[in-house]
């Protein structure tokens, strides 16, 4: 479930957008604009989604799988469970919550982690080329 912790509602996302309740079932590429909250599942069992996300700022507080590529931030509430690889630029991890898996911090124009620099030779050439 990926969803806003209660007493934060409306503090950091602005209007919700689309909501998928408890209860709801859904497959398939789920596209939207501002804030999305979902209670119920996305291709997977009950009150877990498990999926490639692509966002601007997620916060779980419920169970994902998959690969998660945030621009601004990734927050886990408590009780949330993360298993996959997480990108993103900022990486905040509740009291409470569990991840496992690989997490790339990487910012804009940066090289992610354990990737080695381009040689000085090697950019002079992509300038020119």
């Amino acid at each position: 479930m990926l969803k806003r912790d209660k007493e934060r509602a409306g503090a950091d996302f602005g209007e919700i957008r689309a909501f998928l309740g408890e209860g709801t079932q859904f497959k398939g590429v789920l596209s939207f604009a501002g804030a999305v909250r979902v209670d119920g599942q996305l291709d997977g069992e009950p009150g877990q989604v498990k999926a490639e996300i692509e966002v601007g700022t997620l916060v779980v507080s419920g169970r994902v799988q998959g690969s998660i590529t945030a621009r601004e931030r990734v927050e886990l509430l408590r009780p949330s469970r993360v298993t996959g690889t997480i990108r993103t630029p900022c990486l905040i991890v509740a009291e409470g919550a569990l991840f496992n898996g690989n997490c790339e911090m990487v910012g804009a124009g940066e090289q992610p982690v354990g990737q080695p620099e381009p040689k000085m030779e090697d950019q002079q050439a992509a300038d020119r080329g």
